[in-house]
Formats: C-alpha cells, sequence, structure tokens
C-alpha cells in the first residue's frame, strides 16, 4: 500500500540563496526510498525575492510538486516602501495561507496522504499545516529548522504574539515536534512541560553525498600561492553573526604584521548584508584581507568549500541552541574549520564530537587573536583537525530521512489504531 506525506514548505526550488531549502529538497529526495511519496505543496515563485533554477533539476521526477497562490507583503502589498504590519503576521508570506489551505485540501481529497508535514521558518508554513491538520484529522508533523519564539525574538511585539499563537498551537497539535539540535530539544520540552516527550524528536540538518560527488576537489590555493584562504559561505546575520570582533582582531593582527595581504585572505561569500560588512571592513581598514563575494549556485559554493585551505563558521552565543546548516556541508568537504562560536553551545559541541577543538567565542577579540593565530599555525603545518568520514557519515541527508520516516511509520500505525 502507497504511504504519503503532503509536505508543506516555503523553501523550496526554484528559491534562491538558502541552504534551508536542502533540508525538504532532500527529505523529498530519500522518502521513496522508504516507502514514503512526498507530496510538495510551496508557493509561487513570486513570493521569493530571487530565484534560481539551477536546483530544479535535483527535485526527482517522482515527486509530486504544486505551487499555491503566495505574495510577499512588503514586495507586493507596499506603497512607497511602507505597508501594514497586520497585513504581514505572523510574517510577510500569510496570503500562501490563502492560496494553500484550500490547495492542500483538493490534494488531500486526490492523494489521500497519511501524514501533513510542515517545516518552519516560515511560521505561515505550520499555519497551514494547523489548519490541514484541523479541517481533516491526519495527522501532522512539525518541523522545527529553528526556535520558533525566544526572550527577544520577535522583536515587533505584535509579531511575537502571532509567532507566539501559531507555535502554541502546533505545539498542542500536532502529533510530532521535528528539531534540528539537541539544545532546541530541551528548550521546547522546558517550555511545554505537560506536552509528551514522545511527541518531540532530534532530525538533525546534515549533507547530501550526491550532490559533493557531482564536484571535484581542486589543488589548494595553498600550493598556488603561499596565501591561506578561509571561507565564510553563507548569510552573516548582523545580530546572530557579528564579525566586529573578528575584524577588530584581523586589524590588529594586521598592524602588528602578524599577518598581511600576502599571507592571508578572507572570503565572506554571499553574506547578504554587504553594507553593512563593508561599512565594518572599511571602518577597520582590513580590505586589503577581506573581501565579500557575490552569491554563486549550489554546486559552485561546494566546490569553493572544497578548494580553500579552511571554513569559517560564526555562531553568537544567543544562538547556542541553533547549528547552521552549513556546519554539515563543511563537515563533509574535510576541510579544516575554525568556528567562532561559544564553546559551551550546541555548534561547538558537535565540533568537539567529531574531533575539532578549533574553537574561540564570537565575542571576544583576544580570543579570536589567540584562536586565529594557533589554527593559521595549524594550517601551515598541515596538522588541523579535519572529522573523519566513519563520524560524518552519519551526518548525511540519506541518514536523517531515514530517522524521519520511522517517525512517519509509527505515526501512520498510531492513527490507523484510533
Amino acid at each position: 500500500m502507497v504511504k504519503r506525506v503532503l509536505m508543506i514548505a516555503y523553501h523550496f526550488p526554484p528559491l534562491h540563496g538558502s541552504s534551508g531549502m536542502q533540508r525538504t529538497l532532500r527529505f523529498a529526495r530519500y522518502l521513496p526510498d522508504h516507502g514514503w511519496e512526498p507530496i510538495v505543496l510551496a508557493p509561487s515563485p513570486r513570493a521569493y525575492q530571487q530565484t534560481d533554477s539551477g536546483q530544479l533539476a535535483d527535485i526527482p521526477e517522482q515527486v509530486r510538486v504544486y505551487r499555491a497562490f503566495a505574495l510577499d507583503t512588503a514586495r507586493h502589498l507596499s506603497l512607497k516602501g511602507r505597508y501594514p504590519l497586520l497585513l504581514a503576521q505572523p510574517d510577510r508570506w500569510v496570503s500562501w495561507w490563502l492560496g494553500a489551505v484550500p490547495a492542500g485540501w483538493y490534494l488531500i481529497k486526490k492523494y489521500k496522504p497519511d501524514v501533513i508535514w510542515s517545516t518552519y521558518p516560515i511560521a505561515t508554513a505550520h499555519l497551514i499545516g494547523l489548519s490541514l491538520h484541523r479541517l481533516t484529522g491526519i495527522p501532522w508533523v512539525a518541523d522545527f529548522r529553528d526556535p520558533m519564539v525566544q526572550p527577544d525574538y520577535p522583536p515587533h511585539p505584535l509579531t511575537y504574539r502571532a509567532y507566539e499563537w501559531v507555535e502554541n498551537k502546533t505545539i498542542e497539535y500536532c502529533s510530532g515536534a521535528v528539531f534540528t539540535t539537541p539544545g532546541t530539544l530541551r528548550d521546547y520540552q522546558v517550555r511545554f512541560p505537560h506536552t509528551p516527550a514522545s511527541r518531540f524528536h532530534l532530525i538533525e540538518n546534515g549533507y547530501d553525498e550526491s550532490s559533493f560527488t557531482a564536484v571535484t576537489r581542486s589543488v589548494s590555493q595553498t600550493a598556488q600561492t603561499g596565501r591561506i584562504t578561509l571561507l565564510h559561505s553563507g548569510i552573516i546575520y548582523p545580530s546572530e553573526r557579528d564579525p566586529t570582533c573578528l575584524f577588530e582582531a584581523l586589524a590588529t593582527l594586521l598592524k602588528q604584521k602578524i599577518i598581511s595581504a600576502e599571507s592571508l585572505h578572507i572570503i565572506l561569500r554571499a553574506s547578504h548584508h554587504e553594507a553593512y560588512l563593508q561599512s565594518l571592513i572599511d571602518r577597520f581598514e582590513i580590505g586589503a584581507i577581506v573581501s565579500l563575494a557575490p552569491p554563486i549556485s549550489y554546486n559552485k559554493a561546494l566546490a569553493e568549500m572544497l578548494t580553500v585551505d579552511g571554513l569559517l563558521i560564526l555562531q553568537a552565543a544567543n544562538c547556542n541552541n541553533q547549528i547552521p546548516a552549513k556546519l554539515y556541508e563543511y563537515l563533509r568537504a574535510q576541510r579544516p574549520i575554525l568556528a567562532l562560536t561559544d564553546p559551551i553551545g550546541d555548534t561547538a559541541e558537535k565540533l568537539k564530537n567529531v574531533g575539532i577543538d578549533t574553537i574561540a567565542p564570537l565575542d571576544s577579540k583576544e580570543a579570536i587573536m589567540e584562536g586565529l593565530n594557533r589554527f593559521l599555525a595549524l594550517l601551515k603545518a598541515n596538522r588541523a583537525p579535519v572529522a573523519p568520514m566513519d563520524k560524518i557519515l552519519s551526518n548525511s541527508r540519506k541518514a536523517g530521512t531515514e530517522v524521519l520516516a520511522g517517525l512517519l511509520d509509527g505515526i501512520r500505525e498510531t492513527a490507523g489504531k484510533q
């Protein structure tokens, strides 16, 4: 008998520039290996600020993808750059709910899925999942790639209340809540003490082996130029990955002539906050060492990870319960990693568990100077730690999908007994 899951996801090709998109895309790719047929409900591409057709080819032919009406309130419903905040609750894509609920109802009638699955962020995805579950009674799994409500997030009170309502209803009505880090799972267990612990599950992010087989390792740039190249690939959030202390450390090391433009190059690829970062680069006068680079295709981004001498992670202490999705691709790239993050957070714990100890707090100039000097010395001596392949394999998307399939099987079996 065919088992089907209706997957509600905002982040899906042809969206450009979201590492979170890979989670849904790879689940949809590998679930059929476990007897599950995915039906994806995504928004119309007009809702995306940027699109890229490059990963459309990664959607398997057997995966049915439906796109529902959706607008971006900030772009489509604004007047002179302003829009009513009420039209953007819980987020700017709430109009997707208007299109996705009737579209989802149609898909449920047509395909009779056994389980509904939705993934946050975007909050509207869980709102759609909640609505379809309440309308049909089909069990629902809510995937949290990030925590929803935090002490200082969302910052606007109206949005905070909207998120809080969606989050509370999600935990109340879902059959399973899935989290990507142990810290987030523990946090939800504490915040929702009356919810059975069996409702909470951990499925970490991961890397996709097939994507890495498509790219090949090139000769390292150190061998070509003698200059060490470090890469940060992806968004640098000013409040969560603020590089100010890193830039201060670089400026000091540059003045002390410990580093130079001839010995070190740091690439910040697809940061999405170029104006802010450029202002910091100019302020600290480190333009000879740090450069901003535009977005590139996913496969090219993976290839770049393989060619550089080292990879950078930036993660502030206010994100201790989160692990950047890119970290799993960094691990698979098997290049040395310098993690500027809280040593007691989930990101640092993940690295330590695979034997990587090149870690320094993001908010300490002195610690970064010390950590960077040590990291560069290890690179020059070819002694920087790299995760062994046997520990990397458990972090593949295939392995994560197997866990998800087991969860879906259990929920389907339980629903069948009721």
